[in-house]
């Protein structure tokens, strides 16, 4: 006989096993999945720089778009995951299964929206990032592709988020790992023309990302809608609840915002880097391909370390959450130290990963060299981060970001740039980093007392 949905909730191993191993064990398969999208970026750009150095600009100047759907699914994704994960904790299934329906229905609302745009506008859109006519018409193919049939991306997102927040990371890995093993094999065969395959550039490269995203978005269906889930979806009679849409947004808005922001920066840093060469546009996107093998596995820890924290918030147990948020920032800061080292070594080796001419190599080593100092910094304050979002404070997230890569990092880049030239930008990343950790501290203080300490006042059998 089947056992009652509260012993099962009781005994979620969210709740009950041994925090360090099991933040390990959920947030590994997630690392594995995003180091082979980190991973497949990479090959993507490593692919597209063979065609010519435009076509790698133009990829580039695409990537903050892309980022814009990527923000509001992901952020959508993470109010879902955060409001699915304290449910269960509390022991309220129905509302749990709410969540997870409202998700499905926001994720097709906006990837209507963002492929419409995409699809009718995308040489406007970029028509005042490039002046150059061969790398406008690559950035608008690649856009109109991949931004007009990002649908697949956003769905696939929000159906990886909702089976995370149970608790489940395998399946998640499984979801990412099919679109991007996909990507990586048609790449080539789509860009370069294999196997009887027309070559079709730049165009190709999109097709093979557009593809994988479809092979995800199928494998995400097919595993959310299975019978053992912790979380129902009911399509049938399913009507959107202004309380459960506003929980969501609740910590989803200040994530989109938090990583929207990524995109405003990479816009404004495009256009002052252009200012001298669109080659330094290159290495930023370069960077921003390397980065991820180093950002993505402490991301993988984020959405390993969320459903612990908001499982735990939720059912009132502090020794836990805060072991949670303990271990995750122990190992951030680990990864993004490796990271660091292998940045200052080998920043030559990397680069040349993606053709670069002379030019392109002298402007990328000092680059990332520089950049990479902010990593230990940026380790602490991603895991803070999962924190404030896990116990629904997702603003205090959007505050850091603002500060990151608004109030911080842009206008100390442009007086850099303006005060002592190209070289000085990359500064302003360390900057930015070292400020944004200084006020997530502040933060962290008002949100333990606020939201964190009270938990003291549980009853003992909860504890």
């Amino acid at each position: 006989m089947a056992q009652p949905v509260e012993k099962i909730q009781r005994e979620n191993k969210m709740g009950v096993q041994h925090v360090p191993t099991l933040l390990i064990k959920m947030s590994l398969p997630m690392m594995a999945s995003m180091l082979v999208m980190a991973l497949y970026n990479i090959v993507d750009s490593i692919f597209v720089s063979r065609i010519s150095e435009n076509a790698l600009t133009a990829v580039s100047l695409v990537y903050p778009f892309q980022m814009l759907f990527t923000s509001v699914a992901v952020g959508t994704g993470v109010g879902v995951n955060s409001l699915i994960a304290r449910r269960l904790g509390e022991q309220r299934q129905a509302e749990a299964d709410s969540a997870a329906a409202t998700g499905q229905f926001l994720a097709l609302v906006s990837a209507v929206a963002f492929m419409l745009i995409y699809a009718i506008f995308p040489r406007q859109l970029l028509s005042s990032f490039a002046d150059n006519e061969e790398i406008l018409n690559y950035a608008t193919t690649y856009l109109q592709l991949c931004g007009g049939l990002c649908g697949f991306a956003v769905i696939a997102t929000m159906a990886e988020k909702t089976i995370q927040a149970t608790g489940d990371t395998i399946r998640p890995m499984m979801i990412q790992l099919a679109g991007a093993i996909f990507n990586i094999i048609f790449d080539p065969i789509l860009i370069f023309g294999y196997f009887g395959f027309p070559a079709m550039g730049v165009a190709g490269a999109a097709i093979a990302t557009v593809g994988g995203q479809l092979i995800s978005m199928i494998l995400g269906f097919v595993f959310l809608f299975r019978r053992s889930n912790l979380v129902t979806v009911q399509v049938k009679g399913f009507r959107p609840q202004r309380s459960v849409i506003a929980d969501v947004y609740r910590v989803g808005l200040p994530s989109i915002v938090m990583q929207a922001i990524g995109s405003v920066t990479t816009f404004a840093l495009n256009n002052i880097l252009y200012l001298f060469t669109p080659t330094a546009v290159s290495v930023l996107g370069v960077y921003f391909k390397l980065q991820s093998f180093v950002f993505m596995p402490v991301f993988g820890l984020n959405s390993g370390a969320m459903p612990i924290m908001g499982y735990n918030f939720g059912a009132r147990n502090k020794k836990r959450l805060l072991q949670a948020l303990k271990c995750g920032v122990l190992y951030a800061f680990a990864i993004m130290t490796v990271g660091l080292v292998l940045f200052q070594i080998f920043p030559d080796v990397f680069l040349r990963m993606f053709d670069a001419s002379d030019n392109m190599m002298e402007i990328g080593v000092r680059a990332l060299r520089i950049i990479s100092l902010c990593f230990p910094f940026a380790a602490i304050g991603i895991m803070l981060s999962t924190l404030f979002q896990a116990v629904g404070q997702g603003v205090n997230s959007m505050i850091m970001s603002l500060c990151r890569q608004i109030i911080v990092l842009i206008p100390v880049a442009y007086l850099l740039a303006m005060e002592w030239g190209l070289n000085a930008v990359w500064y302003a990343f360390v900057i930015a980093e070292a400020v944004s950790l200084f006020v997530c501290i502040a933060l962290l203080r008002r949100t333990h007392a606020r939201y964190i300490k009270p938990l003291d006042d549980q009853p003992e059998a909860v504890k």
